[in-house]
């Protein structure tokens, strides 16, 4: 029997302009975030928060720093749960894996913030745990990189790794699809 959760990845302060570690089009993002997180309180949907907690040394996403909250556009209600990691998997050394398992959930809603690195990682860790993921391409942003001197454009960034797991490790859909 499916049983979905909504996953909601740093979407947090110094990811947006002025923050820390600005990504591309984050704003858009986190507005899809938001419509998700919407329907999926409307038709009783868990959410877990996710909230990246670095050291100083990060530069970003610095715990105890206004950086680090979770940005206001999606604020938690009481009840959804928040769960701090440190590393780019979500499963990582948290609670994660055991609160899934407990509320017999199957299948995890990924939204959030960086595609290129967390939201990559937790994906594929999910995947590997034996969960269904269903990726929302446009609740998701990353930035430029650069590579061998060469900079990769966010949104060749973003294609490449949606398309990367949409390959095996989820089904990916757009937000209005996903509304639909």
């Amino acid at each position: 029997m499916k049983k979905q959760a909504l996953l909601i990845i740093d979407v947090q302060q110094d990811y947006f302009k002025g923050g820390k570690m600005e990504l591309s089009n984050p704003d858009a993002a986190a507005a899809n975030t938001r419509l998700i997180l919407e329907r999926c309180r409307q038709q009783g949907i868990p959410v877990i928060y996710i909230q990246h907690a670095a050291d100083a040394a990060a530069g970003f996403l610095v715990a105890g720093t206004p950086g680090a909250d979770i940005h206001s556009s999606i604020q938690p209600l009481p009840g959804e749960m928040i769960i701090t990691k440190h590393y780019p998997n979500s499963f990582r050394e948290t609670t994660l894996l055991a609160d899934l398992q407990q509320a017999g959930i199957t299948h995890l809603i990924i939204t959030g913030m960086m595609t290129h690195v967390c939201i990559d990682a937790t994906t594929r860790a999910a995947k590997d745990f034996g969960f269904h993921c269903t990726v929302i391409a446009d609740a998701t942003a990353t930035r430029d990189l650069e590579v061998d001197g060469q900079k990769v454009p966010a949104t060749d960034v973003q294609r490449a790794l949606i398309g990367s797991l949409g390959f095996y490790y989820a089904d990916i859909v757009n937000t209005a699809e996903y509304l639909r």
